[in-house]
């Protein structure tokens, strides 16, 4: 596939580039596309969560009231599940939900996403750019001659530039990440996908065969 490189006000520069068809043009694997999503949304969750179960409850030395006459059940600690204060029946404790794909699959999920993109028109090509200061008109301005300004966008980068994750990261529709580390669900998630004519050849040295 052969994709115009366009120019920061929009034009086309003149320059083409090539999209590896082994990146770019694959049959996707839905089934890999699902395990990566998974994967990554497991691997946001802290994990953190913890409650009390009736050993960690404080109080409960004493029965609570009497065994007889009282016209109520009988409990013998106040620590108990069905008494108001006490421990949690098999409440969610701290562990780890991390999980874990083979690095082929996390692949072919990134190609496979890659390739519904190309297939979608969704990659727009701009030729290397960054700005005198970081200064979110400007990444406005590039995005308005583009055209995409309405779009959520994906800004993909050979490495990161201060200045130009500063321009856009307080636009709510924009997000800026290395092309050799998005994530299967980033790419999916990001819409249009804005590539750095540089990043094109980061993409395909990296997820390449």
């Amino acid at each position: 596939m052969i994709v115009d490189v366009l120019k920061k006000d929009g034009t086309k520069s003149g320059e083409t580039v090539t999209l590896d068809p082994s990146v770019f043009e694959i049959v996707p694997n839905d089934h890999a596309i699902y395990m990566a999503v998974r994967s990554y949304m497991a691997n946001q969750r802290q994990g953190t969560h913890e409650t009390k179960e009736r050993g960690d409850v404080h109080g409960g030395g004493k029965k609570p009231f009497s065994q007889k006459k009282t016209g109520r059940a009988r409990q013998g600690t106040s620590r108990s599940p069905l008494q108001i204060g006490g421990g949690t029946i098999f409440g969610p404790h701290p562990h780890d939900y991390n999980v874990k794909l083979p690095i082929k699959v996390k692949r072919l999920a990134r190609k496979s996403a890659l390739s519904y993109k190309a297939k979608d028109g969704q990659i727009v090509v701009v030729e290397d750019f960054t700005f005198d200061e970081p200064k979110t008109k400007s990444m406005t301005a590039l995005l308005k001659a583009l055209k995409i300004d309405a779009k959520k966008i994906l800004v993909l980068v050979p490495k990161i530039d201060t200045n130009v994750l500063k321009s856009g990261r307080n636009i709510a529709r924009v997000s800026i990440l290395e092309a050799a580390k998005a994530s299967t669900y980033e790419i999916l998630n990001g819409g249009i996908l804005l590539l750095q004519k540089s990043s094109v050849d980061v993409i395909q040295k990296t997820f390449a065969n």
